[in-house]
C-alpha cells in the first residue's frame, strides 16, 4: 500500500491539462514549422515557373520566403522552450495548489512567475492566432487555382465550349504574392492546367494544408495553456489571501 500510495500521490500532482497541451504544441509547431518550410521551398519554384517571366518581379517574393525559413527555425526553437517552461510551471501550481509534497506551498514570488505565464501566453495566443489567419492565404489561394483548372477540364469536354477555358485564369498578383508590375502575373487555360498537373503543385497545396493544421493544433494548445494557467494562477492568488506561505 506504500508505493501504491506514493504512486498516487504522484500522479496527482500531474499537471494533465499542461502535459497535453504540450504534446498538442509540440506536434503542431513540428507540423507548421516542418511543412511550411518545404512548402515555401515548393512555392518559389511554382512562381518561377509559371507566374514570372523575370527574377526582379519575384525578387521581394523570394526574399520573404528566405527570411521566413529562417524564422521557423526559431519558432520551432522558442516554442520548445516555451512549451518546457509551462509544462514545468504546471507542475509546480499543481503542487502548490494540491499541496502535494509535505510542507511546499504557494509563495508570493510563484504567484508573480503564473502572472507572467498567463500574460505572455495570451499575447502569445493572439499572435498566434494572426499567424493561423495568415497561414490560410496560401491554402485559399491553391484552392482557387485547383478549382480553376476542375472548371477548365469540365469546360474542355463540352464541345460547344472549346474555347471558354482560355478565359479561366489565377493571377497570383490578386492575393497580394507578386506586385502588379509582374509579368504575366497569371496563368490561364491550358498552361494553367499543365500547373496543375505538376508534382510541384500537389506537393505544395498539401504541405500548406499540413502547415494550416499544424497551426490551428498549435492555437488550440495554447488555448489549453491559457486555461490551466489561468485556473492555476487563480487558486495560487486565493491561497496567497489566505496567508499561506513557504
Amino acid at each position: 500500500m506504500g508505493c501504491y500510495d506514493c504512486c498516487v500521490r504522484c500522479l496527482g500532482g500531474v499537471p494533465y491539462a499542461s502535459l497535453v497541451a504540450t504534446l498538442l504544441c509540440f506536434s503542431g509547431v513540428a507540423l507548421f514549422c516542418g511543412c511550411g518550410h518545404e512548402a515555401l521551398a515548393e512555392t518559389e519554384t511554382l512562381v518561377e515557373t509559371y507566374f514570372a517571366r523575370n527574377p526582379e518581379d519575384y525578387i521581394t517574393l523570394a526574399s520573404f520566403i528566405e527570411y521566413f525559413q529562417y524564422v521557423i527555425y526559431g519558432l520551432a526553437a522558442f516554442f520548445f522552450l516555451y512549451c518546457i517552461l509551462l509544462l514545468a510551471e504546471g507542475f509546480y501550481t499543481t503542487s502548490a495548489v494540491k499541496q502535494t509534497f509535505g510542507e511546499f506551498r504557494s509563495t508570493r514570488c510563484g504567484r508573480c512567475l503564473s502572472t507572467t505565464f498567463v500574460v505572455a501566453t495570451y499575447t502569445l495566443a493572439v499572435i498566434w492566432l494572426v499567424v493561423f489567419a495568415v497561414s490560410a492565404v496560401p491554402v485559399y489561394f491553391f484552392y482557387n487555382m485547383a478549382y480553376a483548372c476542375h472548371t477548365i477540364n469540365i469546360l474542355s469536354e463540352t464541345t460547344a465550349s472549346l474555347t471558354q477555358h482560355a478565359w479561366v485564369c489565377i493571377d497570383a498578383r490578386q492575393f497580394g504574392l507578386l506586385p502588379w508590375s509582374t509579368t504575366p502575373g497569371r496563368v490561364c487555360g491550358s498552361t494553367l492546367v499543365a500547373a496543375c498537373k505538376t508534382k510541384e503543385f500537389f506537393l505544395t497545396y498539401d504541405l500548406y494544408i499540413a502547415a494550416f493544421a499544424g497551426a490551428g493544433v498549435t492555437l488550440l494548445a495554447l488555448f489549453l495553456y491559457i486555461t490551466s494557467t489561468t485556473y492555476n494562477f487563480a487558486i495560487l492568488r486565493f491561497l496567497g489571501r489566505k496567508g499561506i506561505r513557504c
